[in-house]
């Protein structure tokens, strides 16, 4: 993130007068250049009145009808939003966050006063700026002058977040699913200290280690006793610069295991408990000599480094006695307690309001919107589903969950309505965000969601965003449900859902016959899954369908969309955070494209270039080959999930998202870290086959171990092991393989893992048994290659008294 990039673009002020009505008075710096009327009635939507305070949000550049063409040309025109086939000199999106109040006053005609005030930025974080809008308007009732939008764009511009760490997209998926609040804890080192201006020493820097004191638990001490037993003698003899070891790859020839030192009971990065209450300082802080081992403890790890608890967990700041976080003369700031948001302050009118940046928001992602909310909406016992049924929305029949039929419709194109009677605007604002985030899998797998979003609609531009193709609109009016103009509607005030009577007229379903392709290869299984039976129930829309058609309509309680949706109700009512729901819908997302992909190869015979080959294990002779994309527990289950998504999968490839994605998807195959493998689906073999040959397993832990070498490729790798999906346990099934040579690979990646914090943390995550287990394998390694380097200088004679036979030995015997 840029420090000098304009925070606040514009600042708008409407009021509402009795005898003009909604009318903008101020724009400032300059004139937006757009129809203010048009905006004035966006800042003051219908029934503000009834409301003493509502939030609303609206973009612009959006449409032509939006667009603003400021008279100074203070804006950049020129910018791009987003960058795909479509976006040809679009300016970029300007998100805006308006505020509207209503204060009672008998002196006036109407009996209150009505204003509203909005800012336009150009981050889609827009929820950060709600504090400062609050005072600022405030100040306005008090004093109403052009003077108060000034102050506002002013100390919104001078927020400083030039220090604030940029991600990369996958160590934002890491923070994401991470709910340790230390994540990326180095990545904050510039907090505490002056700005380096040499860009060499600024970059290599990010994953620098620190000198530390590490704290582990009375189990995994006794542990580590024990080989501290036959240990002791031995560094007495070497000296303390025996046990200085680096850990780095990339600074030696050889990746060598960790070495003794690193399993001491001194500060072991495996053994590191994090910690349930985490506050941290910023690097530099001063480590207390009164902490967990004491002074003499800190001073005999001073000589060498580690990346363990001292950049990825709390124990790297301790403090005294009481708690307190003791900085260093170059600290600066308040106490960082949660890396998933930068820590920055908005100075208004001598007011110091602390605001609290999210690192890992994607641009399809705006506000502070809420999936719970959306699933718990319509997801209640009284939610009505009425209308016609369609292929591409009832995925499961007349069974299809309410939340599934909103996604289909969003990545098939459908015209969206929410519905809010009597709602605040601000309401029905959410709900319309949520379902952008819900189609695009939170922003991470699609887009082209939020350019054809209206959270807030009205009557006075109702001509131009129905013209939009697929919109997706927020309104408070009742007026719009007897327009006709939509085909699906949300109504969030009595949980229904509603299907336009013309869908099928407005979207035919095709009655031809089935595509050869798929009666070839999916045919028997297909004619399996839909023949009738007590258990099924077939939906018959206004015209008669064929077989293949009857099939896709069948409605089972048991159908993967179903299981998912119970699965995320339940994780709901289990009281899981919105991150977890958020991760969810994501997979959902994600595993649509990757089916699609699958469709294109199986059903139109096509190489697909939206996804991975489908591809299995093979082996020719002595050369192998890794397979790739969708896997599916069994081809009867594939085959009856891909014949449920044919429809919904055709009338996606004909939308825009459609070749979004296929731009998408093609720059970031050919920009991943990790180059000419399919990931995910080594993974989820991991994971989930049964009976694997001992050939793919090799197979696949020697790629993963050749493929990360590099900080991008580790965190590549960990975003597609978040906690949820038990993090490293599939690959720590490979240090208990019968096989040596997968065990010895599975130890190589724990170690390249732990030579950066964030691995650190996923090796923390592993349970008692699965670290002991590595930590028992990488010393029994380190000692064979120290036996083996002593076999060289010392005489055979001598070599079974080398402090290394011993301590190996002794780890046997553990």
């Amino acid at each position: 993130m840029s420090g000098d990039a304009q925070h606040c673009s514009f600042v708008l002020l409407a009021d509402f007068d009795i005898d003009r009505g909604a009318q903008l008075t101020y724009q400032f710096p300059q004139p937006l250049g757009t129809d203010e009327g048009l905006l004035a009635n966006l800042m003051l939507p219908d029934g503000a009145e009834r409301q003493a305070e509502d939030w609303t949000i609206f973009f612009l550049n959006q449409t032509p009808f939006n667009t603003i063409a400021p008279v100074l040309a203070l804006e950049d025109s020129h910018e791009v939003y987003v960058e795909g086939p479509d976006e040809e000199n679009r300016p970029e999106l300007l998100y805006v966050l308006n505020l509207v109040r209503t204060k009672l006053d008998k002196t006036v005609r109407r009996g209150a006063i009505v204003k509203a005030m909005a800012i336009c930025t150009r981050h889609s974080f827009i929820e950060i700026f709600k504090p400062v809008l609050l005072m600022a308007l405030d100040d306005y009732f008090s004093d109403p002058s052009q003077d108060c939008l000034a102050r506002l764009f002013d100390a919104v511009n001078s927020m400083d977040i030039s220090m604030a760490p940029i991600l990369t997209r996958y160590e934002k998926l890491i923070m994401r699913t991470s709910e340790r609040k230390d994540v990326f804890i180095e990545k904050f080192e510039d907090l505490g200290r002056p700005h380096v201006s040499d860009a060499s020493a600024s970059q290599n820097h990010a994953h620098k280690t620190n000198d530390s004191v590490g704290s582990h638990s009375s189990f995994e001490e006794g542990i580590l006793i024990r080989m501290e037993k036959d240990r002791g003698k031995e560094s007495d003899k070497k000296g303390p610069a025996s046990s200085t070891t680096s850990l780095h790859p990339s600074t030696q020839s050889t990746q060598y295991s960790p070495s003794d030192a690193s399993f001491s009971l001194d500060g072991s990065a495996v053994w590191v408990d994090s910690g349930a209450d985490q506050t941290f300082g910023y690097p530099g802080t001063s480590v207390g000599s009164n902490g967990a081992g004491g002074s003499s403890r800190s001073e005999s790890l001073r000589g060498r480094k580690s990346t363990d608890a001292s950049s990825s967990s709390s124990h790297n700041y301790r403090g005294d006695r009481s708690g307190a976080i003791t900085p260093s003369a170059n600290a600066a700031g308040p106490v960082l307690k949660d890396t998933h948001f930068f820590p920055a302050t908005i100075d208004y009118n001598d007011h110091q309001l602390p605001i609290r940046l999210p690192l890992s928001t994607f641009p399809e992602e705006v506000g502070d919107y809420s999936l719970i909310q959306l699933v718990q909406t319509f997801s209640t016992p009284s939610t009505i589903i009425t209308g016609p049924q369609h292929p591409h929305l009832h995925t499961s029949g007349n069974q299809t969950h309410p939340i599934i039929i909103l996604f289909n419709a969003l990545v098939t194109g459908k015209r969206i309505i929410f519905l809010g009677h009597h709602r605040p605007a601000g309401q029905v604002s959410s709900y319309v965000l949520s379902a952008c985030a819900l189609g695009s899998g939170c922003g991470i797998v699609l887009r082209g969601f939020i350019k054809r979003a209206f959270p807030y609609a009205n009557l006075t531009n109702r001509e131009e965003w129905e013209s939009i193709p697929a919109y997706i609109a927020g309104v408070t009016n009742p007026i719009f449900e007897s327009s006709g103009s939509w085909d699906l509607l949300c109504d969030i005030g009595s949980s229904r859902m509603v299907i336009s009577k013309d869908i099928l007229i407005t979207y035919p379903v095709s009655t031809g016959p089935p595509p050869a392709q798929l009666v070839i290869r999916t045919g028997t299984l297909k004619a399996e899954g839909s023949i009738g039976s007590e258990e099924e129930m077939t939906v018959r829309p206004s015209r008669d369908l064929n077989p293949v058609q009857k099939a896709e309509f069948v409605g089972k309680a048991d159908t993967a969309d179903n299981i998912f949706m119970e699965d995320v109700i339940s994780a709901i009512s289990l009281h899981y955070g919105e991150a977890h729901v958020r991760a969810r819908f994501m997979e959902y997302a994600a595993r649509f494209v990757k089916l699609a992909a699958r469709y294109e190869e199986d059903v139109l015979g096509m190489v697909t270039t939206i996804g991975y080959p489908s591809e299995t294990y093979t082996e020719y002779g002595e050369r192998e080959r890794l397979g790739g994309g969708i896997c599916f527990i069994d081809e009867a289950a594939g085959a009856r999930e891909l014949a449920a998504n044919t429809s919904r999968i055709e009338a996606w490839r004909r939308t825009e998202g459609y070749q979004l994605f296929q731009h998408d998807f093609n720059k970031l195959r050919s920009s991943n870290p990790i180059q000419g493998v399919d990931v995910t689906h080594q993974l989820w073999r991991l994971r989930h086959s049964k009976r694997m040959p001992d050939g793919e397993v090799e197979l696949i832990i020697r790629t993963l171990a050749e493929n990360i070498e590099t900080y991008d490729q580790v965190t590549e790798l960990l975003s597609l092991l978040p906690p949820h999906h038990q993090g490293l346990q599939p690959l720590s099934f490979g240090l208990f393989h019968q096989q040596e040579v997968i065990r010895d690979l599975t130890v190589d990646i724990f170690n390249e893992l732990r030579s950066y914090p964030v691995g650190v943390q996923f090796l923390q995550a592993l349970n008692h048994f699965q670290r002991y287990s590595y930590v028992r394998q990488a010393h029994a390694r380190e000692s064979r290659l120290l036996k083996d380097q002593n076999t060289l200088t010392i005489p055979p004679s001598l070599t079974s008294r080398t402090p290394s036979n011993r301590s190996e030995s002794s780890l046997g015997g553990g």
